[in-house]
């Protein structure tokens, strides 16, 4: 099929071929740099327009042009790399006829390189006096209009190349999400974890409830399903010895698309020999602290149109209390499911078919009624055990022990006292089939290998789950989980 090209593609295309006559490829070769926008403004300090004449520094750099001012015999142009932008002026004295000439060929957009000395116009802007300049690589698409950059919000997550370009809080966000996830893993090695890699493709569906994608092995014949989360295989190397365990890795959860949602994500999930719910509070909420303090330099941090306070101790509260709280049911007191159906009846709460206890019902109400007003840093404890398969038996058995961290309504942490009793799992793997047979496309398979390693016997343990999206999403004042994902999944552009 041919390509259709803009006026402005077509002028650059012509560009293109001018500078393969003159000898210039388009798009350049190895270039060395000695200095970055950010290190030639470091050199140039405080020193004054004459004082820097004096030193003559010498500086050689590149970036992307991202704006020309051109004015006879001399221009001004602005470039732009990772760090930010830098200021130079070039003239035909400096540089010589042809290459300034060849600067007043290019266009926005295109990437150059400059040498020369640091000098401070008279507006006291540090700029570059350049003496070589060097076409590196031309530009064959314009840059999105000047003041109104890339604004579609669909169009800045489709093109993430020109959103990186055009919008500062974009590269920021790209840069600084590593450093959040270098934070994590040295919190966690300076406590001793050790940090793993397991298998993406499991052959067993488990670890968390959600809907898998499924892929097929061409030489074993059979289906794979991509994982849905870390926790099975952690435990097992607990049970192996590994008495501090920890993994950053993706998942793969074949659901809905949100602005908290992305069908691939990033987790971390750690585990703890001899360690239980408590020491997951700790943990967690010294995590969430720290990373705070690193990113922002304080507790309290703006998300959305709230301040989050995180240097006080976040708040714990039982599931049961706050639907007690929000609707005035009391879920203690309902101890048969046909009268927690009546109960979600009245309150118009759906039930649905495969839901089979008490404890599906409670789950629905603190959704329905609680979740929204979860604002500050709440730790929401006491799970049903009906949705906590994984999850260690609380004192009243109907609850386990199991919390969940809420920030501004958004679930940021799953922790438990890991179940490690291989009896009590096996009959809660055969619930979770018994759901699947009842229409429940998001319970767990019979994993019968897990099984027989926890009759090997694993440690009491505690273990989490963090969300590293939503958790840089908090941590940089984002409201979509796709301003934190460089590449999210996308619709088709139609």
């Amino acid at each position: 099929m041919a390509r259709e090209f803009s006026d402005q593609e077509l002028v650059r295309r012509a560009k293109a071929e001018e500078l393969s006559a003159q000898g210039i490829d388009p798009f350049g070769k190895k270039f060395v740099r000695t200095d970055t926008s950010t290190s030639i403004k470091e050199k140039a300090g405080e020193s004054t327009k004459e004082e820097l004449e004096e030193k003559a520094i010498k500086v050689k750099t590149a970036g992307r042009i991202m704006l020309m001012r051109i004015m006879g015999k001399a221009s001004f142009f602005t470039i732009q790399d990772q760090n930010g932008r830098i200021q130079a002026f070039i003239s035909k004295q400096g540089v010589g006829d042809d290459a300034y000439e060849l600067f007043k060929s290019a266009d926005i957009g295109d990437i150059v390189g400059v040498e020369g000395t640091i000098m401070r116009t008279k507006t006291g802007e540090v700029t570059v006096k350049v003496e070589v300049y060097t076409h590196i690589v031309k530009a064959l698409r314009p840059l999105p209009e000047k003041f109104h950059g890339l604004t579609d919000v669909e169009e800045r997550y489709r093109r993430r190349y020109v959103d990186l370009i055009m919008n500062e809080s974009s590269k920021n966000v790209a840069l600084t999400r590593p450093k959040i996830i270098r934070a994590i893993q040295k919190f966690l090695d300076d406590r001793g974890f050790v940090e793993v890699e397991t298998s993406m493709l499991n052959s067993v569906l488990g670890g968390a409830s959600a809907k898998p994608f499924i892929t097929h092995h061409n030489t074993l014949n059979r289906d794979f399903y991509l994982r849905i989360a870390t926790e099975l295989p952690l435990k097992r190397l607990l049970v192996g010895g590994i008495e501090r365990v920890y993994e950053i890795g993706r998942l793969f959860r074949n659901e809905g698309m949100s602005t908290r949602h992305n069908p691939e994500f990033t987790t971390v999930e750690a585990y703890q020999a001899y360690a239980d719910l408590e020491d997951m509070y700790e943990l967690c909420e010294s995590l969430v602290r720290e990373l705070a303090i690193k990113v922002t330099g304080g507790t309290k941090l703006s998300w959305g149109d709230v301040v989050i306070d995180v240097g006080k101790p976040f708040r714990r509260v039982a599931m049961v209390d706050l639907v007690k709280e929000k609707t005035g049911v009391d879920f203690r007191q309902v101890l048969s499911f046909e009268k927690a159906k009546a109960i979600a009846e009245k309150h118009e709460i759906n039930v649905e078919k495969h839901w089979t206890g008490v404890g599906h019902i409670l789950n629905a109400f603190f959704e329905e009624f609680c979740e929204e007003d979860l604002i500050q840093p709440t730790f929401v404890y006491g799970h049903p055990l009906e949705i906590s398969p994984l999850a260690k038996k609380s004192e009243d058995p109907r609850y386990t022990e199991r919390f969940e961290l809420f920030v501004k309504t958004n679930e940021l942490a799953n922790a438990f006292t890991e179940l490690n009793d291989p009896r009590d799992q096996y009959e809660r793997f055969k619930a979770q089939l018994k759901a699947r047979e009842l229409g429940d496309e998001e319970a767990s398979e019979m994993d019968e290998d897990f099984i027989e390693a926890l009759e090997y016997g694993m440690p009491p343990a505690g273990g989490i789950g963090i969300g590293i999206d939503r958790l840089v999403m908090f941590l940089l004042n984002q409201t979509s989980v796709r301003e934190v994902i460089l590449f999210p999944t996308m619709r088709d552009n139609k």
